[in-house]
């Protein structure tokens, strides 16, 4: 039975949210713990147990995500240091040929993005874009959307980035079937709203690459591509395979017990992550030359980022602690099953809407899957968890625009208007948002 009071509070919270945000300018932390609160208030909570299931809320979700948010965000900074994005890239270019060069571009995107958040690999990478613009003569397009389109599906659907460790860890989802489903997806996803789409947009719309002073160090050694790959790999290899010893793929006899809890520990996202921490550390750093002040200093920064990123998914966390306890959650999940409608879009549809009046594909993504994560059973399978991580980052990467830092960001470094950064980046990330989407429904019809 439908119980109207609480479906005014959900309502009503997602209502004060997007006011707080769009309209109050007020950071996304302190407007979700506010639209939390709303909740628990028109829901009829008792306001001991407002302040209780904030508390609860805050502490379930960050014991995991600020390990490994904070983690990841200094395993990129070491890798950015060391100049092993534009190793990739350039070994990539080499190797593909400059008529293939959009291939070489989505490819580097979409491994680059893995250790390094999008906008700064983006900024790091431009460089090649401006310099194969000139060289060719072709649209700056034909290569800017294949690495845009890399970075982005890396930086939507494949842990260790923010947004997909921290819906996982709202939605209780194993991380490595996030990065095997992430990685399937990805594939026709980044072809199709990559190279295909660059072929055709760059022939409608020809943009010169900006005159701009870049300071580029042409005598810098770069590390071997091969190490780089390496030490981005080690937490992926690892992680994945504690999914894979601990599913039915192993049958219970074929590891000692022993070995494989030794093995469970070292592929749990702390430890693959700490390890590659050590090995970036020692490998691009302090092997390469650099000061361990440096590299302290280069750690120390990175946290800044991390930190509205956790404490975000924090405040994500106590607004699905909130739908829990109300009750709301377990009234909506009837509700959808009387009704026929897939949770898995109904969670693609929650990311969209409010990733397109509010702007931020972080906060969609929290939301969404604070709103997702109580209608869920307790029979759901991992791998349905897994994949409702992935179509919430569909939904939650989908028409970027005027109310998106990306949309600017793209914007001003490739030189385009408004009228053409709409043709470009935001038809890019909508075809990547259905595409991802498409692919993780037939993933689920199969599975």
């Amino acid at each position: 039975m439908i119980d109207y009071n609480l479906i005014l509070a959900v309502f009503a919270g997602i209502a004060i949210l997007l006011f707080l945000i769009l309209r109050l300018k007020i950071q996304a932390f302190i407007a979700l713990l506010v639209a939390s609160i709303v909740v628990g208030i028109v829901a009829g909570m008792n306001p001991t147990d407002i302040t209780k299931t904030i508390q609860e809320g805050m502490a379930s979700t960050l014991g995991f995500v600020a390990m490994v948010v904070g983690l990841g965000a200094i395993f990129g900074s070491i890798l950015e240091y060391s100049g092993g994005a534009e190793a990739l890239a350039n070994f990539l270019l080499k190797k593909f040929g400059e008529k293939n060069a959009s291939w070489a571009l989505v490819i580097t995107g979409f491994f680059i993005a893995i250790p390094v958040f999008f906008d700064v690999a983006f900024i790091i990478l431009v460089p090649l874009i401006y310099s194969l613009q000139r060289k060719t003569k072709k649209s700056i397009l034909l290569y800017a959307i294949p690495l845009l389109a890399g970075l982005a599906i890396t930086h939507a659907y494949i842990p260790p980035t923010p947004g997909p460790v921290a819906v996982a860890d709202i939605l209780k989802a194993d991380l490595g079937w996030v990065i095997l489903f992430g990685f399937v997806t990805g594939i026709p996803t980044a072809i199709i709203s990559g190279p295909i789409f660059a072929k055709y947009i760059s022939k409608k719309i020809y943009v010169a690459a900006p005159e701009v002073n870049l300071i580029k160090n042409e005598n810098e050694k770069y590390p071997a591509v091969g190490l780089i790959l390496a030490i981005i790999g080690i937490p992926i290899v690892l992680i994945v395979g504690n999914t894979v010893l601990n599913s039915p793929l192993f049958s219970n006899n074929a590891i000692s017990s022993n070995l494989k809890l030794w093995l469970k520990m070292l592929g749990h996202p702390f430890t693959a992550l700490i390890l590659a921490n050590l090995i970036a550390w020692y490998l691009l750093g302090i092997k390469r030359g650099a000061k361990k002040e440096v590299l302290l200093k280069l750690s120390t920064k990175s946290m800044e980022a991390a930190g509205i990123i956790i404490l975000l998914t924090g405040a994500g966390g106590v607004f699905k602690q909130m739908l829990v306890n109300t009750g709301t959650g377990e009234m909506l999940a009837v509700y959808f099953a009387n009704k026929g409608i897939s949770v898995l879009f109904f969670a693609f549809l929650a990311a969209v809407v409010v990733r397109v009046l509010q702007g931020s594909a972080t906060v969609a993504m929290i939301t969404a899957a604070g709103i997702v994560s109580p209608l869920l059973a307790a029979t759901v399978s991992e791998i349905d968890k897994a994949l409702l991580v992935l179509a919430i980052a569909s939904g939650a990467s989908i028409f970027s625009h005027v109310n998106d830092s990306g949309f600017w960001l793209v914007s001003k470094y490739l030189g385009l208007n408004e009228k053409q950064t709409f043709k470009s980046w935001t038809m890019m990330i909508t075809i990547m948002a259905l595409v991802g989407f498409i692919t993780v429904f037939i993933f689920s019809l199969i599975f």
